[in-house]
């Protein structure tokens, strides 16, 4: 992960060293990684709301051609090609941001590791800074902030979860339980996580599930206005008449 963990530390230390406070640079760190996510986060949005839409006509070729795969593997391309989907259009963003947040949580676990040798001694002593009521942002924060981050993942995952049930038809039912199971398993992991790692690195998953929050809420917006832009003129009145 030094690959993305390399600039992400120079991104790091020009942020503290026009900003002067370690909390506050992670903070703005956070947002800025968030913001140029941000398109491919859309970009996944749009490819499994679209192929949430054609879901029906999926289905209708699988149960046709059942008993000739390649004749269905060939009705099916056609009717990606023709609804305008590709496979790997939802599954690249996804790559690519697991890579920049792997590679920022890395940083921030060990940022000495891949500070630049110029800034190093500035930063060794910057990255034990306190900040609110955390004395030292090397040290773990016990309680507050692993709680904070916890609820922050249960809200966040929570929507996605929704979200991504509602985009994914009945091919997402089948993993409810799966899925019911990790909305308490993964906030509970990052809480007890939290408090064993640096507050620096808590800081950075708080502040970005609280983003990421604030992203669902758009991207459920979003959902809804591709819903209603592929639904058929006469519902879409009927719609609006009810």
């Amino acid at each position: 992960m030094g690959l993305f963990a390399t600039p992400l530390a120079y991104l790091l230390t020009w942020i503290y060293d026009f900003i002067g406070n370690y909390g506050i640079t992670l903070i703005i760190l956070t947002l800025a990684v968030k913001l140029c996510l941000y398109p491919l986060y859309a970009k996944q949005i749009k490819s499994t709301t679209k192929m949430s839409s054609i879901q029906p006509k999926l289905q209708e070729i699988q149960q046709k051609y059942a008993k000739d795969k390649a004749l269905m593997n060939e009705k099916v391309a056609e009717l990606y090609k023709q609804e305008g989907v590709s496979m790997t259009s939802g599954c690249m963003p996804m790559i690519v941001q697991t890579f920049i947040i792997m590679g920022l949580f890395t940083l921030l676990r060990n940022p000495m590791a891949y500070l630049p040798g110029s800034n190093s001694n500035e930063m060794l002593f910057a990255i034990h800074e306190s900040f609110l009521w955390m004395k030292d942002l090397a040290q773990p924060d016990k309680w507050i902030l692993p709680i904070a981050a916890g609820v922050a993942t249960y809200i966040s995952f929570t929507m996605s979860q929704r979200n991504g049930m509602n985009a994914g038809g009945a091919s997402m039912q089948q993993m409810n339980v799966m899925n019911k199971m990790m909305k308490y398993i993964f906030p509970i992991t990052i809480l007890v996580m939290a408090r064993t790692y640096p507050a620096g690195l808590a800081i950075y998953w708080f502040f970005s599930q609280v983003i990421q929050i604030f992203y669902n809420i758009r991207f459920n917006q979003l959902r809804k206005k591709m819903k209603e832009e592929s639904m058929p003129k006469g519902k879409k009145r009927s719609k609006v008449k009810a």
